[in-house]
């Protein structure tokens, strides 16, 4: 990203908070104007006492001193509070703005993009842009001031006094410039190095299980060290940057006092500049050390920043691929039939040349249920995550009620269909809390009359705290028959006209199966239900059922009729009925 374009993107951050923004550098202003007038107090009150001293007039200038400083700190302290709040609320609306842009993206983003990576973004990074909005902001405003309103009253005291004590200053610059690209580039790589080991360590916690089950602690120990030696010699490499530029410029700030020193005293031996001037010198030149020091540390924050602002924006900058069309059309959820029609419907996968659907046609007709069975591999996951457009397919091809669904409003189809996937995911909540997920407020009466549909709740009122139990990070503290039903609960509570479910029987026996089946036929009149399995003797229940095999539609008909017809369907019953015997 152009330097230019990372400049813009600092003021946009900055925009809605330019109040605040403007009173902590108005602030600043005052503070430096009051940093320059207290030493031309002191020079004042020193050239008085030269000339005649006085008790009452040491009170004055002390009180004076006192007040003034006393005024300077209090400025200071607002200057903090203004910007550095701003800092914290850039970070809130960027983390906002983060959350919101992922909730918008396809799934298929986040197979590319690892959950460790997003969340090192979202929040490391976006610390080090606070800190540039924040320090940063602060140390490049105060400093500008500082030079700005010293230098003037230094060159009218002594211009040759100001311009040798300055003379290092260029150095100072190109020593900074020479740095800065190597600054970048090196927290790039920390950056990185991070959201590497993030990843690793989500990694492992997710699958704690399977680590300990293969026994694999030392290998994973191994890599975690390896990718933290990683970011150690990157962080090394850093540091050492970064502390062989900082001393280097805090001793030519210094430097510049000790010129004051040497040529001051030498002109006040002349008698060709007043004591009180020399004073006034001293104070400013120390006045411009810490700035000048501080811009160091500040030159590093803005490096991050930049880098930061960088990563940022690769997510904010992705568009979303499945979204609303600016002619959406928008159904009301309660009056949809469920009729889902597809005509020739191809899909193929980014960057894959072969098509993983091809040539589809079918109709499903409102409240039939119908089986979609075949081989893994044969495009039966793809063809459900089709339906409410989790994949970014093409127009014409997929229809809802007549209605192409590439323009509904993506709400309003998602609405209409309650989806299973095979990965039943549970949140870290109550199981009361996982079925109503897709309708919070709904009533408990309501939730225990789904999870008896879903054959789920004779063995959650066996748990000890029943429907309030806490289920474990992707429902790790359920089995996966359970963590299935409770799923296929959760999608049975939503009042949506087809109930899609992908394999979201494949841990229940088929006994279970089929009375859950069975419970949908009768429970569910209205609804449209599609249900991918592998489960023939479930499969063998539905009104009709669709055989797929490599993309395509091979087979279409009754369980009775297939099973008669020479076939994908009877070979693959044959071997039901072979394993169900050897059971």
């Amino acid at each position: 990203m152009a330097k230019s374009h990372r400049l813009a993107k600092i003021a946009d951050y900055l925009r809605p908070h330019w109040r605040e923004t403007v009173f902590g550098i108005m602030a600043l202003l005052v503070v430096n104007g009051l940093g320059v007038y207290i030493p031309l107090l002191i020079r004042s009150g020193v050239d008085t006492l030269s000339q005649s001293f006085s008790f009452s007039q040491i009170i004055h200038y002390v009180v004076m001193i006192v007040l003034l400083s006393s005024a300077m700190w209090m400025m200071r302290m607002a200057s903090r509070i203004w910007i550095f709040g701003v800092g914290r609320q850039v970070e809130f609306d960027l983390k906002q703005r983060i959350f919101q842009h992922l909730l918008q993206l396809e799934p298929a983003y986040f197979t590319v993009n690892t959950p460790g990576d997003l969340i090192s973004r979202a929040t490391s990074d976006v610390d080090n842009i606070r800190r540039l909005l924040g320090f940063a902001v602060l140390s490049l405003a105060n400093t500008f001031f500082a030079y700005a309103l010293t230098l003037p009253v230094m060159l009218s005291l002594s211009m040759e006094l100001t311009l040798a004590s300055l003379a290092v200053y260029p150095f100072m610059f190109l020593m900074v410039h020479f740095f800065s690209d190597r600054l970048r580039d090196q927290q790039t790589v920390v950056q990185e190095q991070l959201a590497e080991m993030s990843e690793l360590v989500r990694e492992d916690m997710s699958g704690m299980a399977l680590i300990k089950i293969y026994a694999q602690e030392a290998n994973e120990r191994q890599a975690f060290n390896q990718k933290n030696q990683q970011l150690l010699a990157a962080n090394l490499k850093l540091a050492k940057s970064r502390n062989t530029l900082f001393p280097l410029i805090g001793g030519l700030a210094s430097l510049s006092s000790l010129i004051i020193i040497w040529l001051g005293t030498a002109k006040i031996s002349a008698g060709t500049l007043a004591i009180g001037d020399f004073l006034a010198l001293l104070i400013y030149v120390e006045r411009l050390v810490f700035p000048t020091t501080l811009l160091g540390f500040t030159i590093t924050a803005y490096q991050r920043g930049e880098v930061s602002i960088d990563r940022l924006e690769t997510i904010l900058s992705v568009t979303p691929k499945i979204q609303d069309t600016p002619d959406a059309i928008h159904v009301e959820v309660s009056k949809l039939k469920g009729e889902l029609t597809a005509v020739n419907f191809n899909y193929t996968y980014p960057g894959v040349n072969t098509p993983v659907l091809e040539n589809l046609n079918f109709t499903i007709h409102p409240g039939e249920v119908v089986a979609i069975v075949g081989p893994i591999g044969a495009g039966k996951s793809t063809l459900a995550n089709a339906v409410p457009r989790l994949l970014d397919i093409q127009s014409g091809q997929l229809f809802l009620d007549g209605v192409d669904i590439t323009k509904l409003a993506v709400s309003d189809l998602r609405g209409a269909i309650a989806y299973v996937p095979q990965d039943s995911f549970l949140f870290s909540t109550t199981v009361k809390n996982n079925i109503r997920y897709g309708d919070p407020i709904t009533a408990e009466e309501d939730v225990v009359y789904a999870a008896k549909m879903a054959q789920i709740d004779a063995e959650i009122e066996n748990f000890p705290q029943k429907y309030e139990t806490l289920v474990g990070e992707r429902g790790i503290t359920l089995s996966g028959g359970q963590r299935q039903r409770t799923a296929l609960a959760r999608a049975m509570l939503i009042d949506a006209p087809i109930l899609l479910l992908d394999d979201a029987l494949s841990s229940v026996d088929n006994q279970t199966a089929t009375q859950i089946l069975t419970n949908l036929s009768t429970g569910t009149k209205k609804k449209t239900v599609i249900f991918i399995t592998h489960q023939l003797s479930a499969a063998a229940t539905s009104d009709r059922i669709l055989v797929m095999e490599q993309g395509k539609i091979v087979q279409v008909g009754h369980h009775s009729e297939l099973v008669e017809q020479p076939g994908l369907y009877k070979t693959l019953w044959n071997q039901h009925q072979v394993e169900e015997l050897l059971h």
